[in-house]
């Protein structure tokens, strides 16, 4: 869990996998420059998996085929796209549900979703929202006891910092999707022991089909899938106080979806909200540990706009480097290295036509490091984000704005406790 490889490859594996799970297979060639299959069952799985992940591979792909290049998984053909200007022409006609929630469902046996699913996601999306608003002072003062733990320790003691910020995430965002029972380190410690068996087997067992050919292994997802449902219903059913009534699961309550659909999306929310919000914590801390003149801009700053009262929701939109620092983690650190989608019709980008129930892969890992869009790409520079363009090309990709995930809006894990 810990281990920034393990989530980037589970990542692109379910974002490939899930795809290949729900829709049919296509033998038609794209005609689009790229690689013939290696072996006619596997595609060029093989060659993927020399490379060492998806994002390595995708990165020699576009440096020989150029920015749109095409690859076989299995006996499906791939198109990956790897530059600016060619996802602008893929996104803006294809921007409809979230690729990473529908195949997180699909993989975890959920039905796909249809036409109403788009406004399912207004609510999934007005929930998070409310949620966090909500529950501001808790994540404060989650923040403020792990920054005090660590501010007692002594200078030579080591700080597990992966460890710290991951079981800072799972309090959070299980007390945020589903109240005070979450105040129980009992309570987290089952959760993240099922999150663990979950996540690990969701990428890795689906690819090599382990997960079927050991009865032990899967019985343990499966138990540890059904205890994390069993969870999620028993909360829909509660009618809860306080707090519990702002959670994010009674917030999809309120918006009148069933409890079947409150426990799937109470799923995608609890199993990638922990994964990405620690990963984000953990890279954001870590490049700010590399760069004292970053510490110093961000850390003026904050004094700046918030002297010495806490960060508030209402001062969130003036601590604009901080913003910077954020961004410029998730560029850096290629946070989310792939997207995907699949054509539903016949498309084109450039000259290029992509057949109906093509895989599309938004190579993100490529595009973050790309020469012709950022200036030195391998070099954490916040400064770039002051640039309204590079603003722009950061929007476009799903990484601001409102397409954002919620840790980048609310940049509390970065500012609290600042003095």
């Amino acid at each position: 869990m810990l281990d920034f490889a393990i989530f980037a490859v589970t990542f692109v594996i379910i974002l490939i996998g899930a795809v290949l799970y729900l829709y049919p297979s296509s033998r038609r060639a794209s005609g689009i420059p790229g690689l013939n299959p290696t072996e006619e069952k596997d595609g060029n799985l093989q060659d993927i998996v020399s490379k060492g992940s998806l994002h390595e591979f995708l990165v020699g792909l576009h440096d020989e085929f150029g920015s749109v290049a095409s690859f076989w998984f299995g006996g499906r053909p791939v198109v990956s796209l790897g530059a600016v200007a060619q996802l602008q022409q893929h996104i803006n006609p294809n921007r409809t549900t979230d690729s990473f929630e529908t195949m997180l469902k699909s993989l975890l046996r959920y039905q796909p979703g249809s036409g109403a699913e788009v406004m399912r996601k207004k609510v999934y999306e007005g929930a998070i929202n409310k949620t966090l608003e909500n529950h501001f002072p808790l994540l404060l003062q989650l923040v403020e006891e792990i920054v005090d733990k660590w501010a007692s320790y002594p200078k030579s003691q080591h700080t597990p910092l992966c460890s710290h910020l991951l079981g800072l995430a799972m309090k959070a965002v299980t007390q945020l999707a589903m109240g005070s029972r979450f105040q129980d380190d009992a309570e987290v410690i089952c959760f993240r022991k099922n999150h663990e068996a979950i996540w690990s087997e969701i990428g890795k067992g689906y690819l090599d089909g382990s997960l079927e050919k050991s009865s032990s292994r899967k019985a343990h997802y499966e138990s540890a899938l059904a205890e994390m449902e069993s969870v999620l219903k028993s909360m829909a059913k509660q009618k809860g106080q306080g707090s519990d009534q702002s959670s994010f699961v009674k917030c999809l309550l309120q918006a009148n979806l069933t409890e079947r659909q409150v426990m799937e999306d109470g799923m995608v929310f609890t199993l990638a909200g922990c994964v990405i919000t620690a990963n984000l914590c953990i890279w954001a801390v870590h490049f700010l540990s590399v760069s004292e003149e970053v510490q110093e801009r961000l850390y003026h700053e904050l004094v700046e706009v918030l002297g010495e009262e806490p960060v508030t929701l209402e001062k969130i939109p003036q601590l604009r480097y901080c913003q910077q620092v954020l961004n410029e983690t998730v560029r850096t650190s290629k946070l989310t290295p792939v997207a995907a989608r699949l054509q539903e019709v016949e498309g084109k980008v450039d000259q290029h036509v992509i057949p109906k129930e093509t895989l599309v892969i938004y190579a993100l890992g490529v595009v973050l490091q790309d020469a012709d869009t950022w200036s030195l790409p391998y070099r954490f520079n916040p400064d770039r984000f002051a640039d309204e363009s590079v603003m722009k090309s950061f929007s476009l990709l799903g990484f601001s704005g409102n397409q954002a995930c919620p840790e980048l809006r609310y940049p509390i894990f970065t500012g609290v406790n600042h003095l």
